[in-house]
């Protein structure tokens, strides 16, 4: 793992880091959630911290994972890091701030994985497609293998539909779309997150995990 400048990247555009030290027996499954435009209202390429504010209900939804062992786990793409917008310094500083912001509703992420590789970057960065990248599944794969994870089972929240391909792909069967519609495909279920009712449903799922 590369630790440079204190960062805990495992690759140089393929942040990984742990942030709880809770303890997860092997084939539990997860909730995964995109972080931008799901966990916190999307700014666009966000570097500020103070701008970061909470989607409504999002924070009970991650609470109610931490309460029956569920992993929370984000995923998130930052592609701001590979078109030189920002560093990972600035995008430590919004984790940070928006990890706070959870904490203060008493709801806890437990590991972050995120990508910074894209087509539009340069450098080391510069790779089209990567397998990191979503809709490819391969945060959720490492994730998967760092922690033993039933994947089948696992969840995953998101406002894109390169969420719910990222989803489908590593072999999940259901999704929720943040202000999306409903519909099947190859087996994996999408339910849209819209409102009171729509968070409930999301709820019940993970309590039945």
């Amino acid at each position: 793992m590369d630790e440079s400048e204190g960062f805990p990247l495992a690759a140089p555009g393929l942040w990984v880091e742990r942030t709880t030290a809770t303890s997860f027996p092997a084939g539990r499954p997860a909730l995964f959630l995109d972080r931008d435009g799901t966990i916190n209202v999307d700014t666009g390429y966000p570097d500020d911290p103070a701008t970061m504010v909470l989607r409504d209900g999002i924070a009970p939804v991650i609470e109610a994972a931490n309460v029956h062992g569920i992993p929370a786990i984000v995923v998130s793409n930052q592609s701001g890091i590979a078109r030189g917008y920002f560093g990972w310094d600035a995008f430590a500083r919004v984790n940070g701030r928006v990890l706070e912001l959870l904490a203060q509703k008493n709801a806890f992420v437990d590991m972050v994985l995120a990508c910074a590789y894209h087509e539009a970057g340069s450098g080391p960065l510069a790779i089209t497609d990567h397998p990191m990248r979503k809709p490819n599944p391969g945060m959720l794969l490492e994730a998967g293998r760092r922690l033993g994870l039933d994947l089948k089972r696992s969840l995953i929240v998101g406002d894109k539909p390169a969420d719910m391909e990222a989803g489908q792909r590593a072999g999940l069967m259901r999704g929720w779309l943040v202000d999306g519609e409903a519909s099947t495909t190859g087996g994996f279920s999408v339910s849209p997150l819209r409102g009171a009712h729509h968070v409930e449903e999301l709820l019940t799922a993970i309590r039945s995990l």
